[in-house]
């Protein structure tokens, strides 16, 4: 047994530590496994936002015990509550808190030298792919949404040091990388010193290299207009907005800890399109939150009709300890009603979805080429939308290049083209 092997859990900052994690390993030359039972290191990276992700990682424990009786060695690290770690401690060697993975290696004895990286965040990812890589810029986060565990399992929200961000972007570009999507769970409060997000997206349009920039996630209480005309202005920014609102009524949004009201959340939707008519905006919507009436879900679906998304990641509430809707309310809507609702919202973006999508019909649009089979390339556009263009010759490779596409065709989730000549 040699070689590590990580699994990954979760969203986008749990692969972006993912890829710092592996950095550790290399550095220490050890390389990754081609399979499980090849690994002498197994790393699983967790994440608890909802139950049910720390319940796949009790049912992945029961593969990873005969490779641990095997002479494997199990971690665990990511998104973890303390109830969670004292159930899990038995079945793993190491547990480590995620900002301390710069450390593992001297932990698990695979060196005796410390790490002179203060900010784990700040370690060389190992990247697979050059196509899109995922920077973070902050972690933590101070906001306390009732139904969400994310300030207990990272903490406090901290932002990582500009000129350090800088340097990594700048590596980046020269390894060939197209797409720089900086991360964070609130991406608007960055601040280092004087620079705040404003200040660091400017910085970063500057450097030299032919790639898009993009960011998420944005909370709508810190969403500034003059973030807005950066991204109008600033050329390498794709016109893509994630912007989560979670519930379409001002009730639901005071008992979630929101901090913004339903008039505030469309007056930013409505200077983002003024600015920025070709603008991607996606949401995020949790369906069934404690006392959530028909009024108030009809008061999120009339907001899904106005708000006209390009995509929205519906999602049933479920309770979760440790939190304050967990501590504060029952879970008093029933599951039916939380999948009907959710179908019902799904059928509106669907033809809001559609709509915009028939805009760019004819047009020409600027395409980052990620993945190929026999017949077609696929890619996004700039500004962020699912792209697919038929291969009328097969001699050419078009993988991790940004060409134009004449839009021919439109779907409710993606677009179709052909290469513009």
């Amino acid at each position: 047994m040699s070689g590590y092997y990580l699994i990954v859990y979760g969203c986008q900052m749990n692969k972006s530590d993912a890829e710092r994690i592996a950095s550790v390993f290399e550095f220490n030359k050890i390389k990754p496994a081609k399979n499980l039972r090849e690994a002498k290191y197994i790393i699983v990276v967790a994440c608890s936002v909802r139950q049910s992700a720390i319940d796949r990682i009790y049912g992945q424990v029961k593969n990873l015990l005969p490779l641990k009786k095997m002479g494997a060695k199990l971690i665990l690290t990511g998104c973890l509550l303390k109830k969670d770690i004292v159930k899990l401690n038995k079945f793993f060697d190491l547990i480590i808190k995620i900002e301390d993975i710069k450390d593992f290696a001297r932990k698990l004895k695979i060196t005796r030298k410390k790490t002179t990286t203060k900010n784990y965040l700040d370690l060389r990812p190992k990247i697979k792919e050059s196509t899109a890589v995922y920077v973070p810029i902050s972690s933590g986060c101070n906001n306390f949404c009732s139904y969400c565990v994310v300030p207990y399992t990272r903490g406090r929200e901290y932002s990582r040091s500009a000129k350090f961000i800088i340097k990594e972007i700048k590596s980046l570009i020269k390894r060939g990388v197209k797409d720089i999507i900086l991360i964070g769970q609130n991406v608007n409060s960055y601040k280092d010193k004087k620079t705040d997000l404003n200040g660091l997206l400017k910085k970063i349009n500057t450097i030299k290299g032919d790639f898009f920039l993009h960011f998420v996630t944005n909370h709508p209480k810190d969403t500034s207009s003059q973030l807005l005309k950066t991204m109008k202005t600033a050329k390498k920014i794709g016109h893509y907005l994630h912007l989560p609102v979670q519930s379409g009524s001002n009730r639901i949004l005071k008992l979630m800890n929101r901090h913004y009201t339903i008039s505030e959340y469309k007056q930013i939707i409505k200077k983002a399109r003024l600015l920025m008519p070709d603008i991607n905006i996606s949401t995020d919507i949790i369906v069934g939150f404690p006392t959530e009436t028909e009024q108030d879900f009809k008061l999120t679906a009339a907001l899904m009709r106005k708000a006209r998304f390009d995509m929205a990641y519906i999602a049933e509430y479920s309770p979760r300890e440790q939190t304050i809707a967990y501590a504060k309310f029952k879970d008093n809507v029933s599951p039916k009603i939380k999948a009907q609702r959710r179908i019902i919202l799904n059928e509106i973006l669907k033809k809001t979805a559609l709509k915009n999508n028939l805009k760019f019909i004819g047009k020409n649009l600027d395409v980052l080429i990620e993945k190929q089979d026999k017949n077609y390339f696929y890619g996004r556009t700039k500004n962020f939308k699912e792209t697919r263009i038929e291969i009328n010759d097969k001699r050419i490779c078009w993988l991790n290049k940004i060409i134009k596409v004449k839009i021919t065709k439109a779907t409710p989730w993606a677009l179709e083209g052909k290469p513009f000549k």
